[in-house]
């Protein structure tokens, strides 16, 4: 009788066949496996996201700090909008209470005011000088009425045209954090690659889709509530995401894309190990070499996909094929830390969300 491996030989022993079929390990935790048939690629030698952390940690502030400005900007002009509207409608309410004083005033001078003193006098019984005393109070309060509601009625005129001066501050001021945000992300890339590309010379890696992703909620205020790596992450790769992310993940499959996905990354710098950010394989087996032909093209349009849906998915950045897609400035040029297909994000779509 053959006496039983001890459970470390066992393993040994199938990390050691796994290799000799030609296998590899994924990166990260042993429980990242991808399912039966398919494989992933080994970590390759540095951080496998690509790039540095210093460069990703520029390029998540940049995007987020664009976000909210956006986000702002936005909710500027809707405000503005309603102020013009409400504006037009109390400068029409204004013309026409400025008729009325108007008119009171131009009877005034044609008839001559009513004297109280006088009108009470030539009252020749009781009942008719109580009609009198309250004619003349009706007619004061008409008159003073009409006076206050043209006063409130300029007041509120006044108030809006200063709030949509405001609102137009504002919107310079939004203008300009997003012009600064984009030449962050720009600058950090540009010092990163010697070899910079603009998005008029990204259409290599411009897929097709017209798929929408229902939109991940938000806040009141239109801006993105804060998350943590809370939810168990479904992939492989286990550990925890953020429900943003889970949201993300499941719109993309439920688009169409159901290739191998890898999210929670132990350790490391990044947006995996915070649980915002997936891998989706190119590839029908995995994480190979480089993709090509439809491989390519599945990752080209799972790329046009998230940058589709960036607003609805809170997409900070995409990366496919030496290139990162940025909302501040489309797509530029992004190298690989270790020039293998992981970090050049050849074989995989990268997916950072906010």
């Amino acid at each position: 009788m053959v006496p039983a491996r001890p459970p470390a030989a066992r393993l040994a022993a199938l990390i050691v066949a796994m290799f000799a079929l030609g296998l590899a390990i994924p990166a990260g935790a042993a429980s990242a496996a991808p399912p039966t048939g398919q494989r992933a690629a080994a970590a390759p030698d540095g951080d496998e996201e690509g790039g540095t952390p210093a460069l990703r940690a520029q390029l998540e502030a940049a995007s987020k700090g664009y976000l909210d400005a956006k986000r702002a900007l936005d909710t500027s002009v809707q405000r503005q909008q309603q102020l013009a509207t409400q504006l037009k409608t109390t400068e029409t309410e204004l013309t026409a209470r400025s008729g009325k004083v108007d008119e009171i005033a131009g009877l005034a001078y044609r008839t001559g005011r009513l004297g109280t003193v006088s009108a009470l006098l030539n009252s020749s019984t009781p009942e008719g000088f109580m009609d009198r005393a309250r004619t003349l109070d009706a007619v004061a309060a008409n008159e003073d009425r009409a006076l206050r509601d043209l006063t409130a009625t300029r007041d509120e005129v006044n108030r809006t045209r200063i709030a949509l001066d405001g609102e137009i501050r504002e919107q310079r001021k939004q203008v300009t954090v997003m012009a600064k945000r984009k030449d962050q992300a720009e600058r950090a890339l540009t010092v990163a690659t010697t070899k910079a590309r603009t998005t008029a010379d990204s259409g290599s890696n411009r897929g097709t889709s017209t798929a929408n992703a229902t939109a991940a909620p938000r806040n009141s205020d239109g801006s993105w509530p804060s998350e943590s790596c809370s939810v168990n992450d479904p992939t492989p790769a286990s550990g925890c995401i953020t429900p943003r992310t889970l949201h993300a993940l499941n719109q993309a499959k439920a688009a169409g894309f159901t290739r191998y996905v890898s999210c929670h990354r132990n350790g490391g710098s990044g947006e995996h190990p915070k649980g915002r950010a997936c891998d989706f394989a190119a590839q029908k087996g995995g994480f190979g070499g480089d993709a090509t032909g439809g491989d390519k093209t599945y990752g080209n349009n799972l790329a046009a996909y998230f940058i589709r849906n960036a607003d609805r998915l809170a997409v900070l950045y995409v990366i496919w094929y030496r290139q990162i897609w940025l909302p501040s400035s489309g797509w530029k040029s992004y190298s690989g830390a270790g020039g293998d297909p992981s970090s050049d994000h050849t074989n995989h779509v990268h997916l950072s969300v906010y």
